[in-house]
């Protein structure tokens, strides 16, 4: 294998590896450096015995994942304030032609259920990624964490009934939501609470992420009449210079706020019933990088 063909061979597999470790860690920067490992091991490997590439890759990128996962899990432990995965930019395009795929990727990368995914251990998180986001058999995945195929069939069984437990229930209509957040958005920066408030389902929750770094409620807030009334008072403190971008991040429409060209918070909303049932703030400005304006 010469050296074109060997870096040509792992760029074709680059999107599944950063989907895979990205679904692992909920940081890009962390999955970035797991790809990155990854090709660091495949370009010094002999690969004469390797006969499917992707299978091959997949299996060293979920090992260092799962080793990653382990590291980064005490660190959140003293993490300030709630903690949410970093906000992904998802547009698949051309890549990914079949709806119903594009349909289970961008649910498996939902912050909502990435939320959940936190309260797995790590070999049930990387079981439930490989096995219900990307298909793969249960041998394979057996293989990939060394386990027997009875003891993944296992860890799956109990991944599933968790997220199934945990997860939220939400539409996944994008129009909807979108339609929701523009409503949002006028309600909040037109001053109107009346009108936000009627948006709200009555046991709404919001969810801020700022790591200490950025003003952001350090709990989560429940309930309509809270989680109005902050964010009613919250827009009357306009951020300097600002400018409101709509895109798509995990899955969904999301809103960027800019401050000065640059990104200052997310905002994605999950919706049911035609109410907002969950606000997620980003803040943390470490989480904005990979974000472009």
């Amino acid at each position: 294998m010469t050296a074109d063909t060997v870096t040509d061979v792992f760029e074709e597999h680059r999107p599944v590896l950063t989907g895979v470790a990205y679904r692992m860690l909920g940081r890009v920067a962390d999955a970035e450096d797991v790809v990155q490992e990854a090709w660091l091991r495949w370009s010094a490997q002999t690969r004469e015995d390797v006969r499917e590439p992707r299978a091959y890759l997949v299996r060293i990128t979920t090992r260092l994942a799962v080793d990653r996962l382990r590291h980064v899990q005490a660190r959140r432990e003293a993490y300030v304030g709630p903690w949410l995965p970093e906000p992904l930019v998802t547009d698949y395009g051309a890549t990914v032609e079949d709806t119903a795929q594009r349909a289970v990727l961008a649910d498996s990368v939902s912050l909502a259920v990435l939320v959940v995914l936190e309260s797995l251990s790590p070999l049930e998180r990387a079981v439930f990624v490989l096995r219900e986001a990307f298909g793969f058999p249960y041998g394979e995945i057996a293989a990939t964490l060394e386990r027997s195929e009875s003891a993944v069939r296992q860890l799956s069984g109990r991944a599933r009934r968790h997220v199934a437990e945990r997860r939220p229930r939400f539409d996944v209509d994008p129009a909807e939501r979108r339609d929701l957040t523009e409503r949002f958005l006028a309600a909040a920066s037109g001053g109107d609470l009346d009108a936000l408030l009627a948006l709200l389902a009555p046991d709404v929750r919001l969810v801020g992420d700022s790591g200490g770094k950025a003003k952001a409620p350090l709990r989560v807030m429940e309930s309509a009449d809270k989680v109005g009334r902050f964010l009613f008072v919250a827009a009357k403190q306009p951020v300097a210079e600002s400018e409101f971008r709509f895109l798509e991040l995990n899955g969904g429409p999301a809103l960027l706020v800019l401050s000065g060209s640059k990104p200052d918070a997310v905002l994605q909303l999950d919706v049911a019933d035609g109410l907002i049932q969950c606000v997620y703030i980003v803040r943390n400005p470490d989480k904005l990088t990979a974000i472009a304006p």
